[in-house]
């Protein structure tokens, strides 16, 4: 189903592009109005040449409105603008030649061009080409790539009305915002049928985002020339190589102001009012005029992420209840009762933390960290990390059916991704010299040369990829290598500084040396991300994949590998491998036989796990958005600082958005991989914060905003693009949302201490009136203090004590078993396996039976789907029925008769098949 007034919007459906696309875009011709055939536009136009236009004698190009988005006659419109610098110095002839080369092409296909003249640009160094799409043009395009246009209005009588829309009022947009054009039957474009369709203006039956795809179509494929025995074609080099400096459709208008000729529409004006100024973040996103002129891609990512919003507030409201009932029960909790408690956990002389550093401790120095791992390690954890697994499993099921509505309702249904994605790139054309026929079609395909030249590369590629992984896990072992070397100093620097013991049960060794850590890591991940996003495209670019949508799924799945060990590595080696191989005072394990590894807290680690998820998650979206919001106008800003020479010349809209920063190919790839990476946060990691989903929410609402203000006001305008699903972003989480039940399973049974706590509640408590009394002490084993090796006993003397206690579940030194595993450690080990496989299996089965449940595709849409087929076939059906009795009309009754029972016979076949 497509929503269009006067002009269409369909998406281009590019196509393989081969010698007989090239020929077509160089052997278009015209009929001029004297009948003769020419190999050009009608018109070639410049800024010098404007007065030959019939009528324009009378334009004065002084008086164009700054905002114009027209050509010097004020009529035909700019679809595309090219830029250019002409440098002599720099192969200046040689770029001359592949211009003059590249637009006598463009000629040759149909197009109009106009060009500005350096002196009448606001710097008075830029070229500007301005390219034009007449009728002619459009429409054999939109009838070579299959664009679909309106044939006739939808009379499908439109879905009851929610009985408590009132209430969501408030956050409704106006309809003219929300849904600015009527809905339409649409079907393929026919040059032969063009009184099929609804065609009002010719010169706005084609949106502008149409417009701009078909002449993007055939800017990529344009050919500008031979080099070094290879054909060269396509805008993409050209920019490369520096020809010229920038493509680009126009936006309609200024972002601030309505444009002053109505002809050129405000579409970009009503976008920044309603959808772009961070006032507006309680109000729904305009969906179809966002997807009207940007395109359905960019559309389906921003319903994606309002979507993906709109699920966390569920999931942020249960995490923030879960967060309340921890700081509810923070006061009763047991375990920290004891610590803080001096009898108890004053009494308790804890072991080095360090070797021969370290001294020993007291176990109520951790008072305060006991209370507030309380917050996220109690049972309200469980639930949530039950609740998050089936939360999952209910975002993604329903965004496929929120996705199966936009393909109704923005018709694309019967859209193939092959149509458009598999089409082949200029790159792989160029680098590609084999041809061979095609097995199923019979048309002959390009083939890549498999050398041991490419074979080398590829081998290249992926050694590149194993070693910035590779170095990842070393960033990750120096950071461990790091806490576990400036512990002891902490530990020291904390003791003997007087300005720091006021805050020293706040502020531990082991909770200082987490947060300097986290920080650490944090740097040390935004570096290699900055430098690896570089490396991941030149990598893709060596593999030469042969069509875009080869080339996004490998630039994906690379980004994602290394964003996924970049981002995550650490927050796995908290959760599942600190404190976990200790071992035991007097036969520690060591990294590297140097340094000691790392033990928990007494309380826990999820603490730590906190700490290190949060100062990572934080930053990233602080981060994010300063990147996104701030740079991005810094940077325009500079530049329109630095081409102001004279504020007296036109600064027309091409040169406006020209000084705006381009959105690229992979803008939006970046928008997923962001978003992607903060839904690994959380869930993977849920567990051990309720509070994430909240942040995340908080996060997304802010980030809807700065990516509407960014795409309005600071990027030019990308080129519309058609897209019916968020692609393999989808498999990727659905990927993660398995790994979170594992992950989650196991950090509520190894990382957190509530199946330890289970196990003596239920089996080793002998208190009946207070069940968990007595926990701590039974947590935390004995060692004799003569057993320490004199190269890792600690200073000073002992005092009156003999023994320091560790946390382990071993036998005291006194027992026949000295130091080995007790058997409620196996109990506790043998419980901690159970609770995973029964999670894991609850979780599982319940997510696929929600999944089961729910089809990907609502019944009310199936019907509709059907529906709009059967009365489009019809609709085709009988303006052919109509167009054959015409054409039969001096033919025999006999023949007629029998055109029109085949016609009918056919319709009816088509109806029984669709």
């Amino acid at each position: 189903m497509n929503r269009l007034a006067k002009r269409g919007s369909e998406t281009l459906i590019e196509m393989v592009a081969t010698d007989d696309d090239i020929a077509v875009l160089t052997k278009f011709k015209f009929t001029n109005p004297e009948g003769e055939e020419s190999n050009g536009p009608l018109y070639e136009m410049n800024s010098s040449t404007a007065s030959e236009l019939p009528g324009s004698s009378e334009f004065d190009k002084r008086q164009q409105s700054k905002d114009s988005v027209f050509f010097c006659d004020g009529i035909r419109r700019i679809d595309f603008v090219l830029s250019y610098v002409d440098d002599p110095k720099q192969e200046g002839e040689k770029k001359v030649e592949r211009r003059k080369e590249f637009e006598n092409n463009l000629l040759k296909s149909g197009l109009e061009l106009e060009t500005e003249d350096k002196k009448d640009s606001e710097d008075g160094r830029t070229y500007f080409v301005k390219i034009h799409a007449p009728w002619e043009v459009l429409t054999t395009y939109a009838e070579v790539l299959n664009i679909k246009m309106p044939i006739r209005e939808n009379d499908i009588p439109p879905t009851m009305e929610n009985p408590f829309e009132c209430m969501f009022e408030p956050f409704r947009l106006p309809k003219k915002v929300m849904n600015p054009e009527p809905d339409y039957f649409t079907a393929p474009f026919s040059k032969q049928k063009q009184e099929l369709f609804f065609i009002e203006d010719e010169n706005t039956f084609f949106s502008p985002s149409v417009r701009n795809r078909i002449v993007y179509y055939i800017l990529s494929r344009c050919p500008y020339g031979t080099e070094e025995g290879k054909k060269k074609f396509g805008i993409k080099r050209l920019l490369t190589n520096g020809t010229y400096t920038a493509a680009y459709p126009l936006h309609d208008c200024q972002y601030w102001k309505k444009a002053k000729d109505q002809n050129s529409g405000n579409e970009r004006y009503t976008l920044y009012t309603e959808w772009a100024r961070f006032l507006r973040f309680y109000k729904e996103q305009p969906l179809d005029l966002i997807r009207r002129y940007y395109g359905e891609r960019i559309g389906i990512y921003f319903a994606w992420l309002g979507f993906y919003t709109e699920m966390l507030f569920f999931a942020a409201v249960v995490g923030a209840i879960c967060f309340f009932y921890g700081l509810i029960t923070m006061t009763g909790n047991m375990s920290s009762i004891e610590i803080c408690n001096e009898s108890i956990g004053g009494a308790i002389i804890m072991c080095p933390l360090c070797d021969v550093k370290c001294e020993y401790w007291k176990l109520n120095t951790t008072c305060e960290s006991s209370r507030y791992s309380h917050l996220f390690d109690n049972v309200a954890t469980l639930f949530f990390a039950i609740f998050m697994g089936i939360w999952v499993t209910l975002f993604l099921e329903f965004w496929k059916r929120r996705q199966a509505r936009l393909e109704y309702e923005w018709d694309l249904v019967d859209f193939e991704e092959e149509q458009q994605q598999l089409q082949l790139r200029p790159e792989y054309e160029a680098k590609c010299t084999l041809k061979k026929k095609n097995p199923v079609t019979q048309e002959i395909e390009l083939e890549r040369k498999w050398t041991l030249d490419f074979y080398g590369k590829l081998l290249l590629c992926w050694m590149a990829i194993l070693f910035w992984i590779s170095l990842i896990i070393a960033s990750m072992i120096a950071v461990i290598v790091y806490r576990l070397s400036v512990y002891a100093a902490f530990a020291s620097i904390m003791e003997n500084t007087e300005t720091l013991q006021p805050i020293s049960s706040l502020l531990t060794p082991q909770l200082a040396t987490s947060v300097t850590a986290s920080c650490l890591n944090f740097v040390i991940i935004m570096i290699l991300n900055f430098l690896y996003e570089r490396i991941a495209v030149w990598i893709t670019d060596m593999e030469i994949p042969r069509t875009h949508l080869e080339y996004e799924n490998r630039l994906t799945m690379k980004m994602f590998l290394f964003q996924f060990v970049n981002y995550y590595s650490s927050c796995f080696y908290v959760a599942f491998f600190k404190g976990k191989f200790v071992g035991y005072p007097g036969a520690y394990t060591y990294m590297f036989s140097k340094w000691r590894n790392e033990e928990c807290d007494p309380a826990g680690c999820l603490i730590e796990l906190t700490t290190q998820l949060t100062i990572i998650m934080a930053g990233k979206q602080i981060w994010g958005n300063i990147q996104e919001a701030i740079l991005p106008w810094v940077w325009n800003w500079w530049r329109r600082r630095r081409a102001r020479t004279n504020s007296e010349k036109l600064y027309s809209r091409w040169e406006q958005d020209h000084a705006l920063q381009s959105f690229g190919p992979l803008g939006l790839f970046y928008e997923y991989l962001e978003m992607v990476i903060q839904f690994g946060f959380i869930t993977l990691f849920v567990a051990s914060f309720p509070l994430a989903p909240l942040l995340a929410l908080m996060n997304n609402i802010l980030e809807i905003r700065v990516d509407s203000w960014k795409l309005t006001t600071q990027y030019r305008r990308p080129v519309a693009a058609k897209a019916h699903s968020i692609g393999v972003w989808q498999e990727i989480l659905n990927g993660m949302a398995v790994l979170s039940v594992v992950t989650n399973a196991f950090i509520v049974a190894f990382t957190s201490d509530m199946i330890p706590r289970l196990v003596y509640y239920y089996a080793y408590s002998t208190d009946h009136n207070s069940p968990m009394s007595g926990y701590i002490n039974n947590s935390l084993s004995v060692f004799q203090i003569s057993d320490f090796p004199n190269s890792t006993i600690p200073p000073g003397s002992t005092g009156s004590f003999t023994t320091c206690r560790y946390r382990d579940y071993r036998y005291p030194p006194d027992h026949e078993k000295k130091y080995l595993h007790t058997m409620q450690f196996w109990h506790i080990l043998a419980a901690k396996m159970a609770f995973i496989i029964i999670m894991e299996h609850i979780v599982f089965i319940v997510k696929f039976f929600v999944a089961w449940m729910i089809p990907d595709v609502p019944s009310e849409v199936k019907a509709r789907i059907k529906r709009e087929k059967f009365l489009t076939i019809q609709i085709l059906h009988e303006y052919e029925l109509n167009k054959l009795k015409e054409n039969l009309c001096n033919r025999t009754d006999y023949q007629v008769e029998k055109e029109v029972i085949a016609t009918e016979g056919k319709r009816e076949l088509a109806q029984i098949m669709g």
